[in-house]
């Protein structure tokens, strides 16, 4: 698709991503919403295995938004464009998106929309749609957005009069939400003591809540989000100023989230980063031995460590691949049943409680089986061996044309000969930026590098890159 990738609608506030967009956007949503309800009622009849949205007067959409500058900017096109084709908004402010996917499910909205371009600096935007069932929305409407805001011309009607739609404030939202997180708790966390990394994004209007209601003593550094701090040098992506604060502090864990707070990576007590596989690890482990890991497996996706994988067959847990992106595992794990799924990055999915990545239910998770077993969160990941891992990202205009040449594929698998049974590569093509992302594991962290190396020669070869 020319516009949506894996993760939404993201590019440059102001540039690639403009208010135009956004208001387009809210515009056929609106538009597209208010079709179907009435097309529902003349099929099915009020009352008749219509979805809750359906019933209400008009369809509602529930916006949410990080802190970034240009969120409110979108918001109000967005806002705007939703309530000019006759269906009302419902605004959550600065939250997190997993609250939104779950405010959509509670509050029978028709979809949801969340403002962020994630862990991607402050002047970078996004725009993610989510469906009535608090997943990503599907592909085929997405393709509709994207031939409207293309069209030469625009056919929509405009509501007029008593029909135009209403905005509304749905800061309840919000705190249902953190009711929600609290209650799946079953053991009080006093006398734990957790820091918080908020990467003065979403998170800091929910992670401290969660936490002080559950009896930690929380200790919480960038919350003081200014329009133009987010992700910077903080959050899941930047993990040294929690690593300093959990051991200058002396705290049983560390807790960082991205912008918009669907990640998690953890800090141990020993200092160490405790990314999303080894949080799979432990979730997964905890889970098996509880009798609540169906099918006895774990979703990951293809840029999972080597590591990961044999621990996985030590402790006799099955997993599956899926392509990079939580939409992918998402879809593998409702296709079959399976309760737990994420990504290295720390998207980590629980079917029980969520739809989609959720950082702060992972933190909770995670730190519930510390309190659960009496231990620590080192000794819980102690026996999982990170594979060394190389990577090299290569900024390329043309994605497709550069992974399909012949010498790039001859390089491959001329490292993936080398690497042999112990070691493997992956090159893929980035869903949200311009770049070809290169992967390279081993045992031999020398041999990784040079494999890599000879698979970005390949594509400087051919005047891929420079």
């Amino acid at each position: 698709m020319k516009y949506f990738g894996t993760d939404g609608f993201r590019g440059e506030a102001n540039q690639s991503l403009t208010a135009i967009h956004a208001m387009k956007i809210g515009r056929y949503l609106g538009a597209h919403f208010l079709k179907l309800q009435k097309e529902m009622r003349v099929s099915l009849g009020a009352g008749h295995n219509m979805p809750e949205w359906a019933e209400e007067k008009r369809p509602c959409i529930v916006i949410g938004k990080d802190t970034r500058r240009s969120s409110y900017m979108l918001e109000n096109a967005l806002a705007a464009g939703i309530t000019s084709s006759g269906c009302d908004v419902n605004l959550m402010h600065v939250t997190t998106t997993p609250s939104v996917s779950y405010a959509v499910r509670a509050d029978n909205f028709c979809c949801g929309i969340m403002i962020s371009a994630s862990h991607n600096p402050f002047y970078d935007n996004g725009i993610k749609i989510i469906n009535s069932a608090g997943g990503k929305m599907e592909e085929e409407l997405l393709e509709e957005i994207e031939r409207y805001i293309d069209a030469e011309t625009d056919d929509l009607p405009l509501a007029e009069r008593g029909e135009i739609g209403m905005v509304e404030d749905y800061s309840r939202g919000r705190n249902r939400y953190i009711g929600y997180l609290i209650q799946t708790v079953r053991r009080s966390f006093k006398r734990m003591r957790v820091g918080l990394d908020c990467a003065n994004g979403a998170s800091f209007t929910v992670a401290k809540n969660v936490f002080d209601a559950l009896g930690a003593e929380t200790h919480v550094i960038h919350d003081h989000p200014n329009g133009l701090n987010i992700n910077l040098d903080c959050g899941s992506t930047h993990m040294q100023s929690l690593v300093d604060l959990v051991k200058a502090q002396k705290l049983d864990c560390g807790f960082a989230f991205d912008g918009d707070a669907d990640r998690c990576i953890a800090v141990d007590n020993h200092g160490k980063v405790v990314d999303g596989d080894a949080i799979l690890y432990i979730c997964g482990k905890e889970m098996k031995a509880n009798d609540a890991l169906p099918g006895n497996t774990v979703v990951t996706t293809i840029m999972s460590n080597f590591g990961l994988y044999k621990a996985f067959e030590r402790a006799g847990i099955d997993y599956v691949k899926t392509p990079v992106g939580d939409k992918n595992v998402a879809a593998e794990m409702f296709e079959h049943g399976y309760a737990l799924g994420g990504e290295q990055s720390g998207h980590i999915i629980f079917s029980k409680y969520a739809t989609t990545g959720d950082g702060v239910l992972t933190a909770i998770r995670l730190a519930e089986i510390m309190v659960e077993n009496k231990t620590d969160l080192a000794s819980l990941h102690q026996d999982l061996i990170h594979y060394p891992q190389v990577l090299r990202n290569l900024m390329v205009e043309d994605k497709e044309g550069a992974l399909a040449n012949e010498k790039v594929q001859r390089a491959i698998a001329e490292a993936n000969r080398v690497l042999g049974e112990e070691g493997r590569s992956v090159v893929r093509a980035s869903g949200t930026e311009p770049l070809i992302r290169v992967m390279v594991e081993h045992l031999d962290n020398d041999l990784c590098v040079d494999m890599a190396d000879h698979i970005v020669q390949a594509f400087r070869d051919e005047g891929f890159t420079a």
